[in-house]
This record gives structure tokens, sequence and C-alpha cells, in this order.
């Protein structure tokens, strides 16, 4: 006799463990995901020309029939596009990015109202679009008798400005980067960069029309990227 805590009987005759008839159901979903993503992530990761199916069979570890059969929902969700036996990124993965960057916007709005009332400068939050930088939310602050007037939107090379030099800025090359007439004469930047959010390549700045002093405003923006990394993570 078999003890009813082992195993049972469905009407249909199966029998499964009492343990819980899903969960190797969910396991199975659940890794099917993680393939997927992994498989999107390797198609993305292609550093030259798009990855072959046998590419990514060896990136992922999986067979090439796995590899087409994973293929399936990411082509017919246009993250993904096949020509011949290569695969490119597709559109859908422009449409989901392009849904970022409001959230963006909304998690550095708090940090960056802080900051440009403290140091009395317009705040910024900067991401990198290849090698653009683009300014994707701003804030004035409320008390000073002027001020620059920086628009959201505006674009330039990440290799100028604060905000641009910022994005990839390294620990060996210091905390912050200070800037004078690099975008715009007269104009006097310090930024940070955003660090610790997978993907994201960013940078928190202030602009202002006067000279800053560095070392104060420094760790202010310092600390306003801090706080965008956490809320975003």
């Amino acid at each position: 006799m078999v003890a009813p805590a082992a195993r049972r009987r469905h009407s249909g005759g199966a029998t499964a463990s009492a343990e819980g008839d899903d969960v190797p159901a969910g396991r199975e979903r659940s890794l099917t995901l993680e393939r997927g993503l992994t498989l999107l992530q390797a198609v993305a990761d292609a550093e030259s020309d798009a990855p072959s199916i046998s590419d990514l069979a060896a990136a992922i570890g999986a067979s090439r029939a796995a590899v087409y059969r994973m293929l399936g929902p990411l082509q017919a969700r246009g993250l993904v596009r096949r020509e011949g036996s290569k695969v490119r990124l597709g559109l859908g993965v422009l449409r989901l990015a392009n849904r970022v960057l409001p959230q963006v916007r909304f998690a550095a709005l708090p940090s960056l109202r802080v900051l440009a009332e403290q140091v009395g400068a317009t705040a910024h939050i900067t991401v990198a679009d290849g090698m653009d930088a683009q300014a994707v939310a701003v804030v004035e602050p409320s008390w000073t008798a002027f001020h620059v007037s920086y628009r959201v939107g505006t674009r330039h090379s990440v290799r100028f400005g604060a905000a641009g030099r910022a994005i990839d800025l390294t620990s060996k090359d210091g905390p912050w980067v200070v800037s004078c007439g690099e975008l715009q004469t007269g104009a006097h930047g310090v930024a940070a960069p955003i660090t610790g959010v997978d993907g994201l390549r960013a940078s928190v700045g202030v602009v202002a029309l006067a000279p800053l002093d560095a070392e104060a405003v420094g760790p202010q923006v310092l600390r306003a990227a801090a706080d965008i990394a956490a809320a975003l993570s």
C-alpha cells in the first residue's frame, strides 16, 4: 500500500508527487525564460558581425535546435530578426529602450531637485546613446536670480562637457569632472557618473554661468548620483 503523503492519483490515472504538481513545470518555465534571456543577451553582446545560429548555440551552451526554438518567441515580439543564419537585435528592443527613459527621468527628478536647490545651478541627468550624450531630465533652481536654461533632449558628444566626459569616468580618473566653456562659452559644469546600474551609461551634473567650487559641489553631485542609482536598482 502506498502512503497518501508519498503519492496520489489524478483522475486521468497519472501519478505525481504530493509536494506540488506544478513545481517541475514552474521550474521548467523559469529555466526556459532564463535561457531565452541569455540568448537575447548573446545576440546583443556580439561585438562585430551578427552571430550565426552556431555562434549562439556555442555561446549559451545549447544545441542548434534549441536555439531555433528559443528564437521563435523572441522574433514574434520583434526582439530579434533573422537574416538567413544570422541573428540581429530587432526594433522591439528599441521600443523597450524608449520606455526606459521615462522611468529614469521619474527616478532622477527628486534627487535633481535637491541638487539644484543646494547648489543654485541647473541640475541634469545625461544618458549615453552610443557616442552621443543626451539630457533626459533637467531641474532648474527656484531661488537664483539667473541660471542656465538647459533643454531636455539636448545632445552632444560624450567626449565634451562635464556631463559627457563623466559618463565613462573610471575611478582612476577621479570622482567627478569639471568643465568650462566646452559646450557653451561661459558655462561651467561639474558632473559624476552613475554607477552600479547594469546597462546604464549616464551621469549627473550641474551647470552654471559662474565658476563652481568643485570641492564643495563635487560631493553633492556624487551624492545625487548615488541616490539616483539606488532609486533605479
